[in-house]
């Protein structure tokens, strides 16, 4: 297609009639213009930087594949994958690097996290090298349960990369591809971390872990800095494999087995027990080896029914852990049928109690002489019943999950 150019657009516009085909015009022009800048991308590419509007993320359920990890010696596959801002970075990107460290990470597993702060160390040490390092998120949240987010405060979703990103501080591009996985495919990660190296060529040298020993502080990338340091003195790698440790990478036909365990879960009973002001008092006492949260509201209770189901969900993430859940309806007696109802709505399978006495103000001050009497009210304690997180009203979710997954009960690596 020939661009017109301007005294050719100012005939057709006086020929055709004025602002009608002045409008035609422009967006052609407009869309020629983003047909040049979109190249070969996708079509959720070219809005995410034609436009300038935000990547917005759409996972895919993907057929079922064979997935092989790159050969020694194989080129690096092409990629163009959104970052945390939005922005699109390609493997061309990195030309200039002498090395590319291409590094297989996530945000929900207790292995990539331990390997954290040795990655941003080593990101540090060598960005003066010509060494650049770059990071791709390769799961599908279709394929990660509840129950594996345990050692986290957030899921593999683009959005909690950002998060993640921030929070820690990295140092190096954090590349989503959780969408179809697949540039992931291409490079074969068993687990996450997992690590390759490529050589001024783009010719894979080294492909595994980063060092032997998974817990922080017990090593600093020993295995990827002696690689990286044969390449870039003109070696070859003297130990060029070695086998990556750590979670499986979620693959999106995984979605198989999230959705049984989900319908397992779905399908466990829900129980609704009486509590009476004693009853409280020891849920509170928390006399058991757990970090214990609870939770006081009401089915009447608007902001209680939109935050109750993120209750369930926190407990599916920790309940494996040193860790529980407990519910305590302010509901009337007389309503415990309506209670148990949406109880049972919410697959709430664990420990519900409703209130048995109507005298609401003994349950105020038995709980904490400091609440307010609204709903709802949410308490963390520790064991012996120590309370360190007290929230009236709607909690921040984040906030409270780092308190959990940051206790000295639970942690974020094994």
């Amino acid at each position: 297609m020939t661009t017109m150019n301007k005294n050719s657009s100012e005939k057709y516009v006086l020929k055709y009639g004025g602002k009608i085909a002045l409008i035609c015009i422009t967006a052609l022009l407009l869309i020629t213009s983003a047909c040049k800048q979109s190249g070969n991308r996708n079509l959720s590419d070219m809005s995410a930087d034609s436009t300038g509007a935000k990547f917005i993320p759409n996972p895919q359920i993907v057929e079922k594949q064979d997935v092989k990890t790159l050969e020694i010696g194989a080129q690096a596959p092409e990629f163009s994958l959104p970052d945390v801002n939005g922005d699109f970075i390609s493997l061309d990107d990195f030309s200039d690097a002498e090395v590319l460290v291409i590094l297989f990470i996530c945000n929900h597993c207790p292995t990539a996290q331990a390997y954290e702060d040795r990655i941003i160390s080593f990101t540090d040490d060598y960005k003066n090298k010509n060494v650049s390092v770059v990071a791709i998120m390769p799961n599908s949240n279709a394929g990660l349960l509840l129950e594996e987010c345990g050692y986290s405060d957030l899921d593999d979703s683009y959005e909690a990369m950002g998060i993640r990103y921030k929070y820690k501080g990295y140092n190096f591009p954090y590349l989503y591809d959780g969408d179809n996985e697949a540039v992931s495919i291409q490079y074969g990660p068993v687990a996450t971390p997992h690590a390759f190296v490529f050589d001024k060529d783009r010719k894979l040298q080294y492909v595994g872990r980063l060092d032997a020993s998974e817990k922080p502080g017990t090593a600093n990338a020993e295995d990827l800095r002696n690689a990286v340091d044969e390449i870039l003195s003109g070696k070859p790698v003297t130990t060029p494999v070695n086998k990556a440790f750590g979670c499986s990478v979620k693959w999106s036909w995984k979605s198989e087995w999230t959705d049984k365990v989900n319908s397992d879960w779905n399908a466990q009973e829900v129980t609704l027990q009486d509590a009476d002001i004693n009853k409280v008092k020891d849920i509170l006492a928390n006399n058991t080896e757990k970090l214990r949260l609870v939770n006081i509201w009401a089915t009447w209770c608007a902001p209680c029914v939109i935050e109750y189901p993120e209750f369930v969900n926190i407990h599916r993430m920790y309940y494996n852990r040193d860790f529980e859940f407990v519910s305590i309806s302010a509901d009337k007696p007389e309503q415990k049928e309506k209670t148990l109802k949406f109880l049972q709505e919410k697959h709430s399978a664990l420990q519900n109690y409703i209130y048995s006495k109507e005298d609401k103000y003994e349950l105020i001050e038995a709980v904490d002489p400091e609440w307010g009497g609204a709903l709802p009210y949410t308490l963390l304690i520790e064991p012996g019943g120590n309370i360190i997180y007290k929230n009236q009203g709607i909690v921040d979710l984040l906030e409270l999950k780092r308190k959990i997954v940051e206790h000295k009960l639970i942690g974020r690596v094994y």
